[in-house]
């Protein structure tokens, strides 16, 4: 049983965290190229703004917004439940490779396949998911030991050199392709949120409004992952089971998430670790507090990206990048100290 003063800590930080992500909002949506005054915010959003108020707010900003809120979410859960699997603090979408390897799949089929334009939003998650599949079996596979199990910290160690490989590989691809597909590939590899339009929004809610409730689901079963193999045996969990189902529910998480905004990562590794400071390790508890805190994260970041230089920007990525290596590296020396 969860202590009552825990349960009401995490509902007054999930308050503080709504009110800091419409604070956000409502800052993105009245800043940028295209100025939209905010005593304009209101008619315009029901209806009463002028032709020019309407376009900026619901074909240019309120798109982007809520994919960057949503992709952020994704990645979040993603890592939560990777750190939870693998028992390693350091385990995140991006730093193990999983990103890298949906970019992978995106490239091959952007350079040497027809896009039709209609499929291709739809297209995109199922893709990406694909090649994480691949890649997260592959790294699954050199992380085991048959007499002693997964090894947490080989995870991340394979996932990072599986990571710069890939990495590599979009390189070779991108090094031979046409300039505007060269343009594409470079703008995911930094993280630039380029889905911001409605209908990689209509792609991407479905995969969230499965993966959000079966991950809350199993969040007792993932507090007993967390623990010892022994005891998770003792308890009677079926270990390859569940980190297999588990796995599989961070993959597509993180997968939907990048195949809208390019290779974003820490967002996974960050959001987990502050939650977790604030309302301690139980999954039932902090899972709803770090999703918030990665959607806020990542809608933070692009808000200061796209208006902190002109005429582009700097990426997503690089702004939460500029956080979370620093972050990255505390993390390993804390964990070796």
């Amino acid at each position: 049983m969860i202590h009552p003063a825990l349960v009401k800590k995490q509902r007054i930080i999930l308050c503080i965290l709504l009110v800091l992500i419409i604070m956000t909002i409502v800052l993105g949506m009245g800043i940028g190229d295209a100025s939209l005054s905010y005593d304009r915010l209101l008619p315009t959003l029901f209806g009463k703004g002028s032709f020019t108020e309407e376009f900026v707010l619901f074909s240019i900003r309120l798109p982007r917004i809520i994919i960057t809120f949503l992709a952020g979410i994704a990645l979040a859960l993603s890592g939560a439940i990777l750190q939870g699997i693998t028992r390693n603090d350091l385990a995140d979408p991006g730093i193990i490779g999983i990103n890298s390897g949906a970019g992978v799949a995106i490239s091959i089929f952007f350079l040497f396949f027809p896009i039709e334009v209609g499929s291709f939003v739809y297209m995109l998650p199922l893709l990406a998911f694909a090649g994480a599949l691949v890649t997260a079996i592959l790294i699954y596979i050199f992380s085991y030991q048959k007499n002693i199990g997964l090894q947490p910290v080989r995870l991340v160690l394979v996932g990072i050199g599986f990571s710069m490989a890939l990495s590599g590989v979009m390189i070779l691809l991108i090094s031979s392709a046409e300039r505007e597909k060269v343009d594409f590939i470079s703008k995911w590899l930094v993280g630039n949120i380029w889905g911001d339009d409605w209908p990689f929004i209509w792609a991407f809610l479905p995969w969230l409004l499965i993966l959000i409730p079966y991950t809350l689901f199993k969040a007792n079963r993932l507090n007993i992952l967390s623990l010892s193999e022994p005891v998770a045996i003792g308890v009677g969990v079926s270990l390859e089971k569940e980190r297999i189902s588990l796995l599989l529910t961070a993959v597509a998480l993180a997968a939907s998430a990048v195949s809208v905004t390019g290779g974003i990562s820490f967002i996974g590794l960050m959001a987990p670790h502050i939650a977790k400071s604030l309302v301690g390790p139980r999954n039932q508890l902090f899972i709803p507090v770090a999703i918030m805190i990665g959607g806020w994260l990542l809608l933070v970041a692009d808000t200061i990206g796209r208006n902190i230089i002109d005429p582009s920007g700097i990426p997503a990525g690089i702004m939460v990048a500029l956080i979370g290596a620093p972050y990255f590296m505390y993390l390993l020396l804390k964990k070796q100290a």
